[in-house]
């Protein structure tokens, strides 16, 4: 189900700007391409699922199709915008999705997959749109990551992993295009009500439903599809809401996140200082045995 429309009336934040979000065919990517849209800027959203962002093209949205998957489809996409716009001067890297089950019994194929929609697609799309923001001297990329991205549950190992990686590419990418005015911008959303939690509890019981892990999987999914973790979800309204924020600084932060029980859940992660504590507290929140 398609996140409600929340667009806030322009107010020439971003005239003349051009942007693109990966990922917009529902929830945080559909939530930034309206709020781009709606400061002003030439927003194009790209997605799989092309059919599924029509209703965008009524707030001034452009659509295009993109599978990260797929070179060709990435350098299309990068290739039509710089037609008509010389190039992306603001790139939302949002698309991806988690893959859920244990380590030892997610396919492999699974996890190649895995990684080359939430890192390596990310990467070639951040390929093309450099030397534009670059040559211009101004550019953002955003790359929306997730709390997963700090801190790892069991479960969900190639998910954490992608999102490991994305934190230590934008770490250098960052350090790489600052003197060239480029910002990069991690954004790490928690609990967000969209679709992952569904995909992801969907993966998960495929894949470690009724084998060795089955103990500890069952209450896992129970509570990704549960009200428990909804109750605590924010909306993708705050992450767009993160975005602009980031837009209106004079000299954004490297790294954001939102909303705030995600950063209240961080901050008790660290206090808690050894990983083994971490790790227990981590079982408790997500009622997983201590013994199978």
């Amino acid at each position: 189900m398609n996140t409600p429309l929340s667009p806030r009336p322009s107010n020439g934040l971003l005239s003349n700007r051009t942007a693109l979000v990966t990922g917009a065919s529902a929830g945080i990517g559909e939530a930034i391409a309206l709020r781009l849209a709606a400061l002003g800027a030439t927003t194009y959203a790209a997605a799989r699922r092309t059919e599924r962002m029509r209703h965008l093209q009524d707030h001034g949205v452009r659509v295009l199709p993109l599978d990260l998957t797929d070179e060709a489809s990435i350098r299309a996409c990068a290739d039509s915008i710089a037609a008509e716009h010389g190039g992306i001067d603001i790139l939302v890297n949002n698309a991806g999705y988690g893959s859920y089950g244990s380590v030892e019994e997610v396919p492999m194929d699974d996890a190649r997959r895995q990684i080359e929609v939430n890192l390596f697609g990310l990467a070639a799309l951040s390929k093309y749109a450099i030397p534009h923001m670059r040559a211009q001297r101004w550019g953002k990329i955003f790359n929306i990551t997730s709390v997963g991205g700090l801190s790892a549950a069991p479960y969900g190992g190639w998910y954490h992993a992608s999102k490991f990686a994305v934190e230590g590419l934008s770490s250098s990418l960052r350090q790489e295009l600052s003197p060239f005015g480029v910002d990069v911008v991690l954004v790490r959303p928690g609990a967000i009500k969209t679709e992952w939690a569904g995909i992801a509890a969907d993966s998960l019981l495929r894949v470690s439903g009724d084998g060795p892990y089955a103990k500890a999987v069952r209450p896992l999914h129970a509570l990704f599809t549960g009200e428990q973790l909804q109750g605590m979800a924010g909306t993708p309204d705050q992450i767009a809401d993160t975005i602009e924020q980031a837009l209106r600084a004079r000299r954004p932060r490297s790294a954001y996140i939102a909303p705030r029980a995600a950063r209240t859940m961080i901050a008790i992660g660290r206090l808690l200082g050894s990983d083994r504590l971490r790790d227990r507290a981590m079982r408790a929140f997500m009622r997983l045995p201590a013994t199978m």
